[in-house]
């Protein structure tokens, strides 16, 4: 699907980002162009592919408009992971959330279409379904806007999807990489409910259902990986184990409570109620439909239609063996 073909990757420079890239490269594409506008991350990308002669950098802003349709020209396929993701400073800053999650995803979408690419697949956030925050209802919105885009773009062919993750391991607004830093330089960590549960996936488990995604989609989807879910209390007490092992740390490690964020939840969901009554299901990850389009469930392989709406509570759990070993497997401390 990407031989020879030339790639765009928004917000390339983050996790997800330089995970892609990787995958991408494989397929021996034209050009990947990397586009973001934080020039250190950029940097430091040239110096880890120096070798590949087929991925250019671009300094641009997604808010930007004509400097997307630029970065745009003679593209085939863009990734749209560009955004604001700290719950936080998007709660403190609300507006600029929805410049650049809402009116940056408007933007990708009018340039794409005005430069004829071929398939656009934007990443959304299971923060998106019941948003109690500034960035999970932004990025509720920016899910509508591309599956509405399989409406708005006339006789253009480009093809619009989203990928909905859950929470991606050692992503940036990831706490695996806050609790390893509390745990070296202070000797515990801080966690907001010991009882919180949350959908988590590896960085190579979001990049296979990014590109399978991209592969089924024939507009307006928004595609779920089945995620199973963490209990915060093992993800911290696994982390402790694991880095003190690692670093040889002899102290005791105390586990800290510090109550819930502003606009944080215990539990994220991976799709509404209204959803699982239009949605299809694979082995591995649920299709929801636009209500723009007429696809139908043959069109999925192996899919069915959902019976069954996903919880936190009825979803898997990942045992701390298996998270243990997805972290080192991944090296991700």
């Amino acid at each position: 699907m990407y031989t020879n073909k030339k790639v765009l990757i928004t917000g390339g420079t983050g996790t997800i980002g330089r995970h892609l890239l990787k995958a991408i490269l494989t397929y021996n594409p034209s050009v990947v162009r990397i586009y973001s506008r934080d020039e250190h991350k950029q940097y430091e990308m040239q110096q880890e592919f120096s070798e590949n002669t087929n991925i250019r950098y671009l300094i641009g802003d997604i808010r930007d408009d004509q400097r997307l349709l630029r970065a745009m020209e003679d593209i085939d396929y863009v990734f749209h992971l560009a955004a604001m993701k700290h719950v936080p400073a998007c709660e403190y800053n609300p507006f600029e959330a929805v410049k650049t999650n809402v009116l940056g995803t408007q933007n990708v979408i009018q340039a794409a279409i005005a430069a004829k690419v071929k398939k656009v697949l934007f990443t959304s956030t299971d923060k998106a379904i019941s948003p109690t925050n500034t960035y999970g209802a932004t990025k509720l919105t920016s899910e509508r806007l591309i599956s509405a885009a399989e409406y708005q773009k006339g006789p253009k062919q480009t093809i619009f999807s989203s990928v909905r993750f859950g929470n991606v391991m050692s992503s940036r607004g990831s706490v695996i990489p806050l609790f390893k830093q509390q745990i070296l330089e202070n000797r515990y960590v801080t966690v907001t409910n010991l009882d919180m549960k949350r959908y988590m996936m590896t960085p190579t488990q979001a990049i296979s259902l990014m590109l399978k995604a991209n592969e089924m989609a024939r507009g307006g989807e928004v595609f779920v990986l089945k995620m199973p879910v963490i209990r915060l209390s093992d993800l911290a007490e696994v982390m402790v184990e694991k880095v003190t092992n690692k670093y040889q740390i002899k102290e005791i490690v105390q586990i800290k409570e510090i109550g819930l964020r502003p606009g944080e939840k215990m539990y994220e969901e991976l799709m509404s109620d209204d959803e699982v009554y239009t949605s299809y299901e694979t082995p591995d990850m649920y299709i929801i439909p636009s209500h723009f389009s007429n696809h139908d469930q043959q069109e999925y392989p192996n899919a069915v239609r959902t019976t069954v709406k996903p919880s936190v509570d009825n979803d898997p759990f990942i045992s701390q063996e298996v998270l243990g070993d997805w972290i080192m497997s991944n090296r991700l401390i």
